[in-house]
């Protein structure tokens, strides 16, 4: 179970951030073609844990396709909202995958909740999954507190309101190269890359 450079994978995805932000993760290896440019509807994400979505993810785009398929799942996690949105991250952003919506709701939340601790982390999840055969998944976390109002309009999702932990801008004001060199994604990518590549 490894991966060859310039492989064909399925990316397990229809969000374009985290495609690119796979992309540079995985140090263009690899030849990527997503599930949405594939035809692929998305599985309903019926786990209660990111690394269940992301295996519900990845298997279904490999058994569907016939390629090796990876899927992220991620989210943010607020510690005073008892770990909330967690795996329903993209859902506070409804249909329309609005994140200036999914922010404000985390903002009144933590009002109402007249919360003072602002910690946060992020958690991102990634399965590589074999057509009809074996998978892989990792986990990767990354500690930050949230800043409002939201700063920054690079990344994607909440990045505006994540400030990581030990730096002064939050993941929307930083530029690429240095949120990929720290993020969830990055540190789950490299015990990825330990076990298969």
């Amino acid at each position: 179970m490894t991966l060859e450079p310039g492989q064909r994978l399925v990316v397990a995805t229809h969000n374009p951030g985290k495609v690119r932000e796979l992309a540079e993760i995985l140090e263009n290896r690899f030849e990527l073609v997503t599930a949405g440019e594939m035809g692929l509807s998305e599985p309903d994400e019926t786990e209660s844990t990111f690394v269940g979505n992301a295996l519900l993810k990845a298997r279904a785009a490999a058994d569907a396709t016939g390629f090796v398929a990876i899927a992220d799942d991620s989210g943010i996690s607020v510690a005073a909202l008892d770990g909330q949105p967690g795996i329903y991250s993209a859902r506070w952003a409804g249909p329309d995958k609005d994140f200036t919506v999914a922010m404000k709701k985390v903002e009144e939340r933590l009002e109402e909740a007249g919360a003072e601790d602002f910690s946060a982390w992020f958690t991102s999840a990634l399965a590589v999954a074999w057509p009809n055969g074996p998978a892989v998944v990792v986990e990767g976390r990354i500690d930050g507190t949230l800043v409002f109002p939201p700063r920054g309009d690079k990344g994607f999702g909440y990045d505006p309101i994540f400030q990581p932990e030990g730096h002064g801008q939050t993941f929307g004001e930083m530029e690429a190269l240095q949120k990929d060199g720290m993020s969830h994604r990055a540190r789950a990518f490299a015990k990825l890359k330990a076990a298969l590549l």
